[in-house]
């Protein structure tokens, strides 16, 4: 297993500064809280060459042959998503050697390849390397490796089974069955501690592109965040916010971000407002084909939030009667706190963890007691008696949908 370094990467480095080497392990634990593991990497205003890769011990470093064996010459059969910089495969590989294997056997991946044109393409690729090259955490992607050989550039992720947060919310048919109340408050939570981490390590990073096509579903309904080519390193020191170029965030930016370029962590908790929106109504961000006065949903659904009378006309209809007044009322309340015109009015990632727990708990008690209160009037009688004379859908098998693309 090898990898065969381009003498010429025209590229600039990304804004990594300082990677957290605060280690997370399966169980979401600290494992170690060491000082920082990256040394200060400049955006030099030359071309770089594959120093710009910082060293990780957990990535792979593959060739190209063997991923194009692994995704069996990158069948179109094989696409998962294509989107972004690049088209998604699945492929498979043998879990100890990491060389390609036979259909039906060793772990399934899915390989990102990038396009080989465009230089912002390969600083998005870059970023992703070095950031979940250093960063672990159960609510981020697994990325298994990378492939820099020639022209090509190619990432190696952990396969999500269940697709993108998008998929479930938006698209129709019978793969896409409506995600449940309390599936989503699960999404939400997942999503949310991924952030915290970010936000949380010796090094503050800043998502930026949070939104319902980066979040992604194992079998488990376990959300990770994915595709990390727009992070950057938060502020340092005296500094209260880094400032960057405004990119491909229309209908998720935070408005201060819009206007001047600044970004803080509380950007972050805006576009986590909008995606929480999104998950409470079933509508998405930015939607043309909605009625005049409908298109930008923050807009449309933010009067009707804090109104415990008009906040239902927001949420999804197809959850009618899977929550409580309090329960929806409390959530619409955390996405308006989120999504605060000023950001200092925003909740930090840590109290938006805190209340969606709290969602959750009261959701699940209130879900057994409903049980509980109904069991007398299944008994007696079998499960398609108890559903109408219906038997009961199973949820749909794995989506066919983009991964980190």
């Amino acid at each position: 297993m090898g990898i065969c370094l381009s003498a010429t990467i025209k590229a600039e480095s990304p804004s990594i500064t300082g990677l957290s080497s605060k280690y997370v392990s399966n169980d979401g634990k600290d494992v170690s809280n060491t000082s920082s593991i990256a040394s200060s990497v400049s955006v030099p205003p030359t071309p770089r060459s594959e120093g710009e890769i910082l060293e990780s011990p957990n990535l792979k470093s593959f060739s190209f042959a063997d991923l194009k064996m692994a995704t069996r010459n990158f069948r179109p059969d094989s696409v998962l998503g294509v989107r972004g910089f690049g088209s998604v495969f699945k492929g498979r590989i043998d879990e100890n050697s990491f060389t390609a294997a036979k259909p039906g056997t060793g772990i399934v991946i899915a390989v990102k390849r990038l396009n080989q044109e465009g230089f912002q393409g390969h600083k998005e690729w870059l970023a992703v390397v070095n950031y979940l090259g250093q960063l672990y955490h159960p609510h981020l992607v697994k990325l298994i490796g990378y492939c820099l050989e020639d022209e090509h550039r190619l990432l190696v992720y952990e396969f999500m089974p269940r697709g993108s947060l998008e998929n479930h919310l938006f698209r129709r048919g019978s793969y896409f069955q409506p995600l449940s109340w309390s599936l989503r408050l699960k999404v939400a939570l997942g999503a949310a501690k991924g952030l915290t981490f970010l936000h949380n390590a010796e090094t503050k990073v800043i998502y930026r592109d949070f939104k319902t096509s980066n979040i992604l579903l194992d079998s488990n309904y376990n959300a990770k965040l994915c595709d990390f080519g727009l992070a950057k390193d938060g502020p340092t020191g005296d500094q209260s916010h880094v400032s960057t170029r405004v990119m491909r965030t229309y209908g998720y930016a935070a408005p201060e971000y819009l206007a001047t370029g600044h970004l803080t962590a509380r950007s972050d908790v805006y576009s986590f407002g909008v995606v929480l929106l999104e998950m409470l109504s079933g509508r998405r961000a930015v939607d043309k084909n909605r009625p005049t006065g409908e298109h930008n949903l923050v807009e449309w659904a933010k009067p009707y939030l804090a109104n415990k009378r008009k906040m239902f006309r927001v949420l999804d209809n197809r959850l009618e009667g899977q929550y409580s007044m309090e329960g929806a009322y409390n959530a619409a309340t955390l996405a308006l706190r989120c999504l605060s015109t000023e950001a200092k009015f925003r909740p930090s990632m840590n109290e938006v963890v805190t209340a969606l727990e709290q969602l959750q708990d009261s959701s699940e008690s209130g879900s057994n007691q409903s049980n509980t209160s109904s069991t007398s009037l299944i008994c007696g009688r079998s499960a398609d008696d108890a559903s109408g004379g219906r038997s009961t859908a199973a949820y749909p098998g794995p989506s066919a949908s983009p991964h980190c693309s």
